[in-house]
């Protein structure tokens, strides 16, 4: 057996396998609940009192405390024990009221540590918001509320410990990510849309939220085929549709983007089984991201058709293209103009021109382009420049290029991009030509 204490306070606290920062921690706890603030007890007070060494009692304000604290009288806790002194000295009332203090200030630590659920559901809102308004908006537009919203998410998600609050900020983070990706891509920052996509399928991946990687992954995938890498693009579209828990619309748009990449590198067989891919998804699965938000992160039926409409032109098929632009025209013009997508009644238009152009309609193909001319300079985006761009070319066929029709909407097709080009910033974006 041990050496016998030689004093019942210095037994207590071996009882109690207290430290010197225990005993001061409880001591200060104790000197607050009874209403002696800031009293507090050093090391070498500490050392005395156990030591059996002391004269006398300590301050009266001290026994005040030691009594709270231990439930005995101080002129007692300084003199030797005997040998059953310690078994009635603790004080379980005392010590199920500590711990219930501990655990109180531990809780409301934790509390300051959360921030509001209203806070969270008003992001939420705001992001989805944005994201199923964001055809009817100008990129520059987007760019910032989305940024700042960005912003806003991670200051609320430094404030928080709460796992379901990161959690869902994670989530929010990562969508805000995925707009500012697309955003950048539609004003021509290509370098800072991959970059941005990247980051929104970390978030993705890092919030265990697989249809944010696979929205980030075909926007990673269209970012390349627009910048000269068809191969690349098709990757990102299959290890994207890899994914576990995506919906229809999810698997539908990765069908599309993927065919659109094997058109670029002129794999018909490849394409054309994308393309029937892409159509025939429909099992009735839904996702919490490109169904649950949709918008920007959906993938409406217009911009199926107007995609695999781009792709049977890179393949060559003017009659698939023309029918599936002509349809992408009609879904969207369907629509009530104030939820109607621009860039994507430009696109059709413009797509439609071409295909019209391949079998040698020039006027049909200026009527089409009726369409393009309407959509405002701040909504020209990369897709829509490069389809235009794409048209501009088929003008410049040997059965077309004298023809004064040409001449007027070819001079017509320069000045268009020239003016978005020179609004967006993106005169030097090279890509493609869809």
């Amino acid at each position: 057996m041990g050496e016998t204490p030689r004093t019942v306070l210095k037994g207590l606290v071996e009882q109690r396998r207290w430290t010197y920062r225990d005993f001061r921690e409880y001591f200060e706890a104790a000197g607050q609940r009874i209403g002696v603030r800031n009293l507090t007890v050093s090391e070498a007070q500490f050392r005395r009192w156990t030591s059996g060494k002391i004269q006398g009692l300590p301050a009266a304000e001290a026994c005040r405390v030691l009594e709270d604290m231990f439930g005995i009288d101080a002129e007692h806790l300084f003199k030797a024990p005997s040998p059953d002194a310690l078994a009635p000295a603790y004080n379980l009332e005392a010590e199920i009221d500590m711990t219930a203090r501990d655990a109180q200030n531990e809780a409301g630590s934790a509390a300051s540590a959360s921030i509001s659920d209203t806070a969270v559901e008003q992001l939420r809102d705001d992001v989805h918001r944005l994201a199923r308004r964001y055809a009817a908006l100008p990129p520059l537009e987007v760019l910032r509320a989305a940024r700042s919203l960005r912003e806003e998410i991670e200051q609320h998600r430094d404030g928080t410990q709460v796992p379901i609050q990161q959690q869902e900020l994670l989530i929010l983070a990562g969508q805000a990510c995925a707009i500012l990706a697309t955003a950048a891509f539609d004003l021509g920052s290509l370098d800072s849309a991959t970059r941005l996509a990247r980051s929104a399928a970390l978030y993705g991946e890092t919030a265990r939220f697989e249809p944010l990687r696979a929205y980030a992954g075909g926007t990673l995938a269209y970012i390349a085929y627009f910048s000269g890498r068809p191969a690349e693009a098709a990757q990102y579209a299959r290890r994207a549709a890899m994914l576990p828990g995506l919906g229809d619309i999810a698997r539908r748009r990765l069908a599309a983007i993927e065919a659109r990449a094997y058109g670029h590198l002129g794999d018909t067989v490849a394409a054309q089984r994308a393309l029937t891919i892409s159509t025939e998804v429909g099992d009735g699965i839904l996702d919490d991201l490109h169904d649950g938000v949709g918008g920007e992160f959906g993938f409406s039926n217009e911009r199926l058709a107007m995609s695999n409409g781009s792709t049977c032109l890179l393949l060559g098929d003017g009659r698939q293209a023309e029918a599936a632009a002509q349809r992408a025209l009609e879904l969207v013009t369907s629509r009530p103009a104030a939820t109607r997508s621009l860039p994507v009644v430009g696109g059709a238009a413009a797509d439609l021109a071409a295909a019209r152009l391949m079998r040698g309609d020039l006027d049909g193909a200026a009527h089409a382009l009726t369409n393009v001319w309407e959509v405002p300079s701040e909504q020209r985006a990369t897709g829509l420049l490069a389809r235009a761009r794409q048209v501009r070319r088929l003008l410049t066929d040997p059965r077309l290029r004298e023809a004064p029709l040409a001449t007027e909407v070819g001079e017509r097709l320069e000045h268009f991009t020239r003016s978005a080009q020179h609004q967006l910033g993106n005169s030097s974006l090279a890509v493609l030509e869809s």
